[in-house]
């Protein structure tokens, strides 16, 4: 009996891996087509995606209950600084835009960044557990998705980006 039982679990975990779990993965379905389109409005400014073909985009999920998120938030704008001819784009998907603004104050966030309460952006990546990171290329083309915080000054990052 536990034989069996150890025999379906680990065909249930085989069927897990193989199937839809694929996307939260670091070759997801996604890379080599194109992004998702998306335009959100911060108040009186749109941020869309289209604006910034011809860059390479960084487009970074987050939210601000995200301990991971905060501890990337440095990188991110230091790469911004280091590399200005990027886009570094941080789209929040929380559903309180006061927790959200206080975030940015407390935090200091300095990128261009916006807050989608409909969680529209984040859900047409599959994107559902921040902070999760996509390099998009200059003719609007997912290259990579990263899971989790990085070191986006690193310079294994830093080459990639460049070599776009």
């Amino acid at each position: 009996m536990r034989l069996s039982l150890h025999v379906a679990l680990v065909g249930l975990l085989a069927i897990g891996i193989t199937s839809g779990c694929n996307d939260r993965g670091d070759h997801p379905s996604q890379i080599g087509k194109p992004a998702p389109g998306f335009a959100i409005t911060n108040g009186a400014k749109t941020l869309r995606l289209h604006d910034y073909r011809g860059k390479v985009v960084v487009l970074n999920f987050w939210a601000s209950w995200c301990p991971p998120c905060l501890e990337e938030f440095p990188s991110l704008t230091a790469l911004q600084r280091e590399m200005p001819q990027i886009a570094v784009l941080a789209v929040s998907f929380d559903t309180d835009a006061e927790a959200y603004r206080q975030y940015l104050v407390d935090n200091h966030i300095d990128l261009t960044v916006a807050i989608d309460q409909s969680q529209r952006s984040n859900l047409a990546y599959g994107t559902t557990r921040p902070p999760e990171t996509y390099i998009i290329d200059r003719h609007g083309v997912i290259r990579r998705k990263f899971i989790g915080p990085q070191d986006w000054t690193s310079p294994e990052i830093v080459g990639y980006l460049k070599g776009l």
